[in-house]
């Protein structure tokens, strides 16, 4: 386990214009989540972070990125490479909240529905799915992470720093909201 004091080479300074990001890229303060979309944890999480993306307004960015533990979440690689083949066709954040809403629902038949429920392009869907053409980006994502160190997920970035969530996401919330008050 990682803690906030513990020195991490956080992977926030190369951050890409690839990245599935909300907020404005000059916001005042970066939340950076690695999550699983199998995870407990991260389906406990979201709600706080988009009640944090709601009330915070452009002076926050956050960004997601894919840390499926496939050793743990069965279907983790495949729902990360659901949300990739979504956001090849602009459909990122609609896709990525189906995934967290549908509680361990995530075989591909239940990716399909879901792919076809925000009105994708379905004959793409399935092709891209079917040669999981995005499995390579999703290892990238997980790689980087690891490289920072992480083992577990959700873990958050603030400006670089790694906040401590295993006690509990309050934690998360009022080092965001410290942050926006120091800017």
């Amino acid at each position: 386990m990682i803690y906030a004091e513990d020195t991490v080479d956080a992977p926030e300074a190369a951050l890409a214009a690839t990245e599935h990001s909300l907020g404005e890229s000059h916001a005042s303060v970066t939340l950076l989540e690695y999550g699983d979309y199998e995870c407990p944890a991260c389906i406990r999480a979201e709600p706080l972070v988009r009640g944090l993306i709601a009330t915070t307004g452009p002076r926050l960015r956050f960004v997601f990125r894919h840390y499926p533990l496939v050793e743990l979440h069965a279907h983790a690689e495949l729902a990360a490479e659901a949300a990739e083949a979504a956001a090849a066709q602009g459909q990122f954040w609609p896709m990525h909240q189906l995934l967290f809403s549908q509680i361990h629902k995530l075989t591909l038949p239940d990716l399909a529905a879901y792919a076809e429920s925000i009105e994708l392009d379905m004959i793409r869907f399935n092709g891209e799915m079917a040669d999981r053409i995005y499995t390579q980006r999703v290892q990238e994502h997980r790689r980087a992470g690891e490289q920072s160190g992480l083992q577990t997920t959700p873990a958050f970035f603030l400006d670089g720093k790694l906040i401590d969530v295993s006690d509990g996401f309050g934690k998360l919330e009022d080092a965001v909201r410290a942050a926006l008050a120091g800017k």
